[in-house]
């Protein structure tokens, strides 16, 4: 514990020619709020030093941007009072980030200059795709040929239409700040990508988001790479859209930070289904914001795949502006190494007749492997005749594996269906006997039902093509040894 106690954090970024003294020395570039005579203590007694050094470093790597501005000084602005989160913080209690603190912090400052075009994981030319390599939209790797009129996918300084960008800068930023990390990436994003889908219009198929982090870190090293993906979605009244966000990451040894953010604004009885399959790096660091908000008779469909990472956190939260929307989380989270898979889940029902479900599963494989539930629904005193209903599963396969849930249900309103339930185990005994009186051995038999446990929520993605090609990467990870039979 002293060790660790008197570690001193070392964060580097690229030199930047308009500055020659240590980053450490010089005056904060953030700005404190003003504060009245009579209010609470000075800014500089609530900062984290810690922290303003990372947001210091941020700034320094990426060039200044007169449309991102408000996003920037909004995040900073709510750095100046916010410290690195501890164990004794509430939302990470489970969650230990000390891997992050402890680490050689390099923000990714300029997109890859090496060629990418002769791996595999680019030659999808058939579907509408958009590639990020460590935050930086790489257009010669991208396809979104064939659009329909009026729909914008690309980087936010990009947009054509002077009628769009007022429009997309509206929802900048489109909520309070979530946490540390939420902000992080406000003031260290190089660019902001915009999916703008116009009024009434539907687009055919989906477009998949694919971020690549190249950068890394190797093994036994302290250096980690961080970079600040961030998207903004707007989807008009009527219009529908189906997003695949897809987190790779090279070498499965290589150290990095992705540290992420999807903002998702959908009108009037408008439609997104949001895919999300990540599977970085095992040496990784992946934490991830989704932020939605939905207006009147909206519907918005999350399906998540989580499998990658030494710590991997999803942060959702979804708020209702409007009566009757239609709300469906089902995530997926598997802990096959020594690393940590976390969910925290925040839905917010202000009006009525709002319908949501939710169905959290995750398998811990690993002795040393952890997963964390946080999920809360919150129904409030006008969100009368509300449907809402949380279920969360856990299946245990090792000794000293470990699981925490804390399933959250508040209502406020009295005239409503709400349920929750949770439920932490090892394979039932009783699913072993079926399957061996009909003649299936048992290692067989427990394989077959340690897949099918996910299933229920892989077969939701809305493509075949995709539903296979996670079906057999989480295959992979459960049994490497018949994987690799299989393919002889």
């Amino acid at each position: 514990m002293a060790a660790v106690s008197a570690f001193t954090p070392i964060i580097r970024t690229t030199p930047s020619p308009s500055f020659t003294t240590p980053l450490f020395t010089r005056t904060p570039k953030l700005k404190p709020l003003p504060l009245t005579h009579h209010s609470s203590p000075p800014i500089a007694a609530l900062s984290d030093p810690f922290v303003l050094q990372i947001a210091e470093s941020f700034e320094d790597s990426i060039p200044s941007s007169p449309t991102l501005e408000k996003l920037r000084s909004f995040s900073s602005e709510s750095l100046l009072s916010t410290p690195w989160p501890s164990r004794k913080d509430e939302p990470f209690r489970f969650t230990d980030t000390s891997f992050i603190k402890q680490s050689e912090i390099i923000p990714v400052s300029s997109p890859p200059q090496q060629s990418f075009n002769n791996l595999s994981l680019f030659q999808d030319t058939h579907v509408l795709n958009l590639t990020l390599i460590d935050g930086y939209v790489m257009g010669s790797l991208s396809q979104l040929s064939g659009l329909p009129d009026g729909v914008f996918v690309g980087s936010l300084c990009d947009i054509n239409s002077d009628e769009i960008t007022k429009r997309v800068l509206e929802f900048l930023p489109v909520s309070e700040p979530g946490d540390l990390f939420w902000s992080l990436n406000g003031v260290g994003s190089p660019d902001l990508v915009v999916v703008y889908v116009p009024e009434g219009c539907k687009v055919e198929g989906c477009l998949h988001l694919r971020y690549f982090s190249s950068e890394g870190g190797v093994k036994g090293s302290k250096k980690l790479p961080v970079s600040n993906p961030r998207v903004l979605v707007v989807v008009e009244k009527g219009g529908e859209v189906g997003i695949v966000e897809e987190y790779m990451g090279g070498d499965g040894e290589l150290s990095y930070w992705t540290n992420a953010v999807m903002e998702v604004v959908i009108g009037e009885e408008a439609k997104v289904s949001h895919s999300y399959i990540q599977t970085q790096s095992l040496s990784a660091a992946h934490i991830k914001w989704t932020s939605v908000r939905q207006e009147k008779s909206s519907s918005y469909e999350l399906v998540e795949v989580s499998t990658g990472g030494k710590l991997s956190r999803h942060n959702v939260h979804v708020q209702q502006v409007g009566s009757d929307t239609i709300t469906g989380l089902s995530t997926f989270h598997l802990s096959g190494n020594d690393q940590t898979q976390d969910l925290h889940s925040k839905i917010v029902l202000d009006h009525p007749r709002g319908f949501s479900r939710q169905l959290h599963k995750c398998i811990v494989a690993h002795s040393l492997g952890q997963a964390v539930f946080d999920g809360n629904i919150k129904v409030n005193r006008f969100a009368q005749q509300t449907d809402a209903g949380q279920l969360t599963r856990s299946l245990i396969l090792e000794p000293r594996a470990t699981v925490n849930v804390k399933p959250n249900l508040q209502i406020v309103a009295d005239d409503v269906k709400c349920s929750h339930g949770a439920a932490i185990c090892d394979l039932e005994e009783d699913q072993l006997f079926y399957l061996q009186a009909r003649g299936i051995d048992l290692k067989t038999a427990r394989k077959a039902l340690i897949v099918s446990f996910g299933a229920e929520v892989i077969e939701r993605f809305p493509s075949s093509d995709l539903r296979k090609k996670v079906e057999l990467h989480v295959k992979k990870l459960l049994d490497p040894e018949g994987h690799v039979e299989n393919s002889m």
